[in-house]
């Protein structure tokens, strides 16, 4: 084909790749005299129409796309000629090998190289999941990972191509075409489901794939997870990064490119909730599963410095229920001015019978569904939410220890230790202060235990 000319202005170098129905081409547009690549998708005897799907959203999504770390979309046009039948999708030629080059030519990658690589990829990734409807790639890969021109001991220019399996979504959900490639695939895409998370399992495996020098598929596979930590050397909080990010389980892998590049900047490794039991003597219920995560602190129960405050509450209500009963036995209008004047006793009585009542039957606690998250409380079997916000919005989870804050009337006092739950802009406590936990033993299980079920590491602040 070298020479052929395509589309009346370009001319074709070299064939770059080639699979079943495609064929990757380097031409030379004759009006500008620029290397372009053309992608060409034949009707031969391998040609399936799920093909032209995908391929026509390729070029729909290309279109869309402006990233300097993305080929360029330049052209897209039928091509009818004696000896090749269908359709060119032409973009912009980057200058560079593929991860999958410079590993067969022999080269290797120090472990900073490979968490800029990472780096860079989830970067790339963030702006196409945060896109709408969002991008998701679908075949992250060596072969699909440029690598451009470095300086020092820089890992060099990183770009993403090839985006014939990629998927665009209003909302996560299934679709029916399998595609990837296997060994860097998660479990969900073999059932027809892919979510941004999907994209994470694959860079991961791309990643392993740098670290070890192996295809993922020739590594061993333990508990359906793939196992490269006896022939990778790296520290132990990138290999935990890692094994993160290749969690089979999607609910327990991390959710976001944006959570992960924040994990990566994280030197300590990830310590799993399993490692922190509920503490002994702990009242806090915790109840999860994969939709919901429920804590709550159940009525603290009788006292016994509730003995003088029931006492107190019983004479005190007793005085105003006769003077009330007395009042409203006057002649008007002296019944009416000292009902009135009752009515400012009868809150305090009702304020005494609170607090005798709230331990007994009040609980609180802290509701996490996939949908809101939200403060709870519950009396009488009636429950009541607080300060709602959505469960996407959650960026970070902050546990601060000894540190001091303000109440409401602004006095000053130290607070052991604090978890903070930030929503957008909205913050939720969770500490000694606010009753929720009594030590600071409670405080670390709990923040495990949403860190594990949200896939958000913790940021310490001393």
């Amino acid at each position: 084909m070298n020479g052929q000319i395509l589309g009346d202005r370009y001319q074709i170098q070299q064939q770059l790749g080639k699979k079943a129905g495609r064929r990757s081409l380097l031409a030379r547009n004759l009006e500008t005299e620029e290397l372009v690549v053309i992608k060409l998708l034949s009707f031969n005897s391998d040609f399936q129409w799920d093909d032209l799907k995908l391929f026509e959203r390729e070029a729909e999504t290309l279109k869309s796309l402006s990233h300097p770390c993305i080929p360029r979309y330049l052209d897209y046009f039928e091509v009818n000629s004696p000896s090749i039948k269908g359709f060119a999708l032409v973009q912009s030629y980057i200058p560079a090998q593929t991860l999958e080059q410079h590993l067969k030519a022999g080269r290797s990658f120090t472990e900073a190289q490979v968490k800029e690589i990472a780096q860079k990829l989830l970067e790339i990734l963030i702006y196409l999941h945060s896109l709408h409807p969002r991008v998701i790639h679908r075949d992250i890969k060596p072969s699909n990972i440029l690598l451009g021109a470095r300086a020092s001991n820089s890992a060099g220019i990183v770009y993403l191509v090839d985006f014939g399996s990629v998927q665009t979504v209003a909302k996560e959900s299934g679709t029916r075409t399998v595609v990837g490639t296997y060994g860097y695939m998660p479990p969900e895409q073999f059932g027809d489901r892919t979510t941004c998370a999907s994209d994470l399992y694959s860079l991961g495996a791309t990643l392993i794939y740098l670290v070890t020098g192996t295809h993922p598929a020739d590594l061993p596979i333990h508990d359906f997870r793939i196992s490269f930590e006896h022939i990778a050397n790296l520290s132990p909080a990138f290999t935990d990064w890692l094994r993160w990010m290749i969690e089979p389980s999607l609910e327990k892998r991390l959710n976001s490119a944006t959570v992960a590049l924040a994990a990566l900047d994280d030197s300590q490794p990830r310590i799993s909730a399993l490692a922190f039991a509920k503490p002994n003597g702990s009242k806090i219920q915790l109840t999860k599963d994969r939709d919901s995560l429920l804590i709550l602190v159940p009525p603290a129960g009788f006292q016994s410095s509730m003995v003088f405050t029931g006492l107190f509450a019983l004479a005190w209500n007793s005085f105003i229920f006769f003077w009330t009963t007395a009042a409203l036995a006057a002649p008007i209008p002296i019944n009416v001015i000292f009902g009135l004047f009752s009515l400012p006793f009868w809150g305090a009585g009702f304020h005494l019978a609170s607090l005798l009542l709230f331990p007994l039957f009040k609980s609180t606690g802290f509701c996490l569904t996939k949908q809101q998250i939200a403060f709870t409380t519950k009396i009488f079997g009636f429950k009541f939410y607080q300060r709602p916000s959505l469960t996407q919005d959650i960026t970070k989870l902050v546990y601060t220890s000894n540190h001091f804050t303000k109440d409401s009337e602004g006095n000053r006092f130290q607070v052991s230790a604090q978890l903070d739950i930030w929503a957008g802009v909205q913050k939720y406590e969770i500490g000694i202060n606010n009753g929720i936990v009594k030590s600071e033993v409670e405080l670390e299980w709990l923040a495990h235990e949403l860190s594990d079920w949200l896939n958000i590491p913790i940021t310490r602040d001393s």
